[in-house]
């Protein structure tokens, strides 16, 4: 039974929180750079979120409305509601569902919504007759915590790929992480330790990209609260350690077509691709320097992006090394054909990474773009001259350089909508600004008491 315009989903929802004994719901959103913001009521008003939505001050978050445009309103989407896990052992429970945020005053979806940029492209695919599915790899540090409960670059173990403890001394930290996930809905494929000291690595299995969007950042809220309890912080800092491999977040895209099959796999295709699959890369490809400022938004992503540490800086594919921008993985079946774009990192805003990753791969469908020739070599062993004979370019090498190429790509900078864009560009410029004018520890190392 529903009451008044209450949908059976949202039903289903009200009964698990009487159920579960829930006393607080976390209304979450997430701002234009990314961060996780959240709204909480009592649970009793969840029938009134459904119903009507919750209202809130727009003015106070990053990059969304000025003073005179500020009361915003979220309506939550019941298929993203879960019980936090970290709060069961306690009284009561909370919960958390993550929300779409609509303007008050003319009641249409919030352009500033990185939400809504995420449906806006799943949109533009669904006219085209896909379905589109992401799969992300996020990569993490653990860190101790000194007296203060302040956050070090103390990693506590030594372990390296695919270590085991006694090295890995952070195996309880990633079950603990594990089960916490497990606990909300997420199906784990895999999980373990990484290159770098301290460096972990827990994959989930692919899904739609909206759901995907939304899992990534439920992830980074999970890992850092379960971390926190074991008196570890966690990071997702693209690179938190100089001259040891930073984190990224390697994404697997793939296209759908309305019957269930697999629009990238080509059985009599050499690298069993589709042209669909052969364009859409290939507009990765053209759109690469632009995708870069929002996959990879911060000064430090470019801390990560240096050739030597198997970050993928070279603007090219392959269906055999890990050099390259794009991957093929290997598939064992037709439903598993794929590309992986290997550049972005964790620090970015899913659904603007993925929505520009989408917009991308379906501008180069749309204009029939063809992929050049897979790079079977090992392309970090390349030197310029034969880069250049390759034409393979390089990502921006520095946030400035990738703030100009997104405000140069016409088709991605209108994807992201003229208010994110221009908020977003006005944001990274800054932060890169006052990059430049700070002085390092490195600079006064270097050159303090030698000048």
């Amino acid at each position: 039974m529903t009451s008044g315009n209450i949908t059976e989903t949202e039903q289903a929802v009200l009964d698990e929180i009487e159920a579960e004994g829930v006393d607080f719901l976390r209304l979450q959103f997430t701002d234009i750079l990314g961060t996780v913001k959240n709204v909480s009521v009592p649970a009793r008003q969840a029938e009134k979120a459904f119903a009507d939505g919750i209202y809130f001050d727009g003015s106070s978050i990053e990059g969304f409305v000025r003073i005179q445009e500020s009361d915003m309103r979220l309506v939550p989407d019941p298929d993203t509601f879960a019980i936090l896990p970290w709060r069961q052992k306690e009284e009561s429970a909370a919960a958390r569902m993550i929300c779409d945020v609509y303007n008050t005053s003319t009641g249409e979806p919030f352009e500033g919504d990185p939400r809504r940029v995420l449906k806006n492209a799943l949109d533009r695919a669904d006219e085209m007759g896909y379905e589109v599915n992401a799969a992300p790899e996020p990569e993490f540090f653990l860190f101790e915590e000194d007296e203060d409960g302040r956050a070090t670059t103390k990693t506590g173990d030594q372990g390296g790929y695919f270590d085991l403890a006694p090295k890995d001394l952070a195996s309880d930290v990633r079950r603990d992480i594990i089960y916490g996930l497990e606990s909300m809905g997420f199906e784990i494929e895999a999980s373990h330790h990484e290159v770098a000291q301290g460096q972990h690595e827990i994959n989930f299995e692919y899904d739609d990209a909206l759901t995907t969007a939304d899992n990534v950042g439920t992830f980074r809220t999970v890992v850092r609260a379960i971390a926190a309890q074991h008196d570890q912080h966690a990071t997702f800092m693209p690179k938190p350690i100089p001259r040891i491999n930073g984190s990224g977040m390697h994404t697997h895209l793939s296209l759908f077509t309305e019957d269930g099959e697999n629009a990238f796999h080509d059985e009599d295709d050499e690298f069993n691709l589709s042209d669909t699959a052969h364009s859409f890369l290939a507009g990765v490809l053209e759109h690469a320097p632009a995708i870069t400022a929002i996959a990879n938004p911060t000064v430090n992503s470019y801390k990560r992006l240096v050739p030597g540490y198997e970050a993928p800086v070279y603007v090219a594919w392959s269906d055999r090394n890990r050099s390259a921008l794009i991957r093929k993985p290997a598939a064992r079946v037709p439903a598993a054909s794929r590309v992986e774009l290997r550049s972005p990192d964790p620090s970015c805003n899913p659904y603007l990474a993925i929505a520009v990753m989408i917009h991308a791969g379906l501008d180069g469908i749309e204009q029939g773009l063809e992929a050049p020739d897979p790079v079977r070599e090992n392309i970090y062993e390349f030197d310029e001259e034969k880069r250049e004979e390759y034409g393979i370019d390089t990502l921006p090498a520095n946030l400035g350089e990738a703030v100009d190429a997104l405000e140069e790509d016409e088709a991605i900078y209108n994807a992201l909508g003229e208010h994110i864009a221009s908020k977003f560009v006005e944001a990274k410029r800054q932060e890169f600004e006052e990059y430049l004018v700070d002085v390092s520890d490195w600079e006064l190392d270097r050159y303090l008491e030698t000048f």
